[in-house]
């Protein structure tokens, strides 16, 4: 019973979301600050960590740094922003250092932890846009393998892939469907 018990709680543990940013930054964030709140008055949570994520919209590089625009998604508990039909806005997370636009290109989904500068006014389209600026601390961008860890075989009618031992053509039949 004892090793029973024990098995599932390493299996328990072993499920467990993997995060990706270090612990020293994590113990950094303020886990009470949604970013509706950040993004109704940014200048009451000056300097207090804040960990976002979303869809990068735009990289820009200047002579200060680099600057980019995220529309915001909420993340799941290993940090992936997961798109839903909503957004709560955009916020701008900005360094001094050099962020390549190829890699941080329009499209990638993007996790920051970072401390709240404040807001600035951009045009945006044809309006002008106030965004919460966030300090990058840390900033993770996803590769392509790691968005989607499984393999494409949803719908794809080509795949026989892996299945019981004792079904020899895998879950979905001989290759090309012939049965």
């Amino acid at each position: 019973m004892k090793t029973l018990a024990l098995s599932a709680l390493s299996l328990l543990l072993l499920t467990g979301c993997v995060h990706v940013f270090s612990d020293q930054t994590e113990r950094l964030v303020d886990k009470t600050i949604s970013f509706e709140q950040i993004k109704q008055n940014p200048k009451a949570y000056m300097d207090r960590y804040v960990k976002l994520g979303g869809i990068i919209a735009s990289t820009k590089n200047t002579k200060e740094g680099s600057q980019v625009a995220v529309v915001q998604f909420n993340l799941g508990c290993d940090d992936f922003p997961y798109e839903q039909h909503a957004t709560g806005g955009r916020f701008l997370a900005v360094t001094p250092n050099y962020l390549d636009s190829m890699v941080y290109r329009t499209g990638r989904p993007v996790a920051v932890i970072g401390q709240v500068k404040g807001e600035k006014v951009l045009p945006l389209g044809e309006i002008t846009y106030t965004y919460p600026v966030i300090a990058i601390t840390e900033i993770h961008v996803w590769k392509q393998s790691e968005q989607f860890p499984y393999p494409a075989y949803y719908g794809d009618p080509y795949f026989y892939g892996p299945g019981p031992p004792w079904y020899p053509y895998g879950w979905y039949g001989p290759p090309h469907g012939y049965w």
